[in-house]
């Protein structure tokens, strides 16, 4: 895609600035290696709302035919995208935007006024955004190979997960991610976050109306790129974690307890 000077220009003057702590983002990516970061990370991303909420509809959806019929129901109503093809087509196209817009948003991070310093910055910055997509395609790409689960059209036996999901659900993860660093505003932010997972949401249900995948083969993916790249990020980005606000699921006798969690 052909970006003009001028809008290049605006993004990197955007990614100006240091974050609050005075540090530029991706600055101490990957470095110091902190061990209980990396194990804290690994703790919340699995125990966050947003792996365990889709990993519990899959579940639910794998019980008897439950899969199937919502499956059926989706190709013949089409009530969302209106035909498979363009169901298709729709999940292909809000996929691309998501990419987007998480490159943008980590061009617009906050990595210096130096250009010297701002480049590099972005470089380590992005390279950990590059890992946690990467190993979000790569292990979904193995689970495929090792399900062998057919598809819904039965063109091939690579269904579960879905990678149109697990590849929306991660650009929504990192451009969420993204966008904490940039501080945008109490109620802009939000709205923003919510509308990617939105999006990424309508990605995943595209590919069940475009009968590509059942309901628990996008929901398997939306778990798995929510875990891994929220993982990744935050075990080795090493932004701080000062004022750090995140709802999680937590384990407890008898069922399950949502807290908020505050480190400061």
């Amino acid at each position: 895609m052909h970006v003009c000077p001028i809008l290049l220009l605006v993004l990197i003057l955007a990614g100006c600035g240091t974050l609050p702590n005075g540090r530029r983002w991706g600055q101490d990516a990957f470095y110091p290696i902190d061990l209980d970061r990396i194990s804290r990370a690994a703790h919340d991303a699995f125990f966050n709302v947003n792996t365990l909420a889709p990993l519990a509809g899959a579940v639910v959806f794998g019980v008897d035919d439950f899969d199937e019929r919502v499956s059926d129901w989706a190709v013949k109503h089409t009530p969302i995208f209106g035909s498979p093809m363009d169901a298709r087509d729709a999940s292909d196209d809000l996929k691309a935007a998501l990419e987007i817009e998480a490159v943008i948003t980590a061009i617009a991070t906050p990595s210096g006024e130096n250009f010297d310093e701002w480049i590099v910055s972005k470089a380590r910055g992005a390279g950990v955004e590059l890992l946690a997509a990467g190993a979000t395609d790569n292990i979904t790409s193995w689970l495929k190979d090792g399900t062998n689960r057919t598809r819904p059209d039965n063109t091939s036996d690579r269904s579960f997960p879905s990678a149109h999901a697990s590849e929306a659900f991660a650009f929504a993860t990192l451009a969420n991610r993204n966008l904490d660093s940039i501080h945008m505003g109490p109620t802009l932010t939000p709205a923003i976050k919510a509308g990617n997972l939105v999006i990424a949401s309508g990605v995943a249900w595209a590919r069940v109306e475009a009968r590509r995948h059942y309901p628990s083969d996008v929901l398997a993916g939306a778990a798995l790129a929510h875990f891994l790249t929220a993982f990744i990020h935050d075990a080795f980005l090493n932004l701080s974690e000062d004022d750090d606000v995140d709802f999680t699921v937590l384990p407890v006798e008898g069922g399950a307890a949502v807290g908020l969690s505050l480190r400061f």
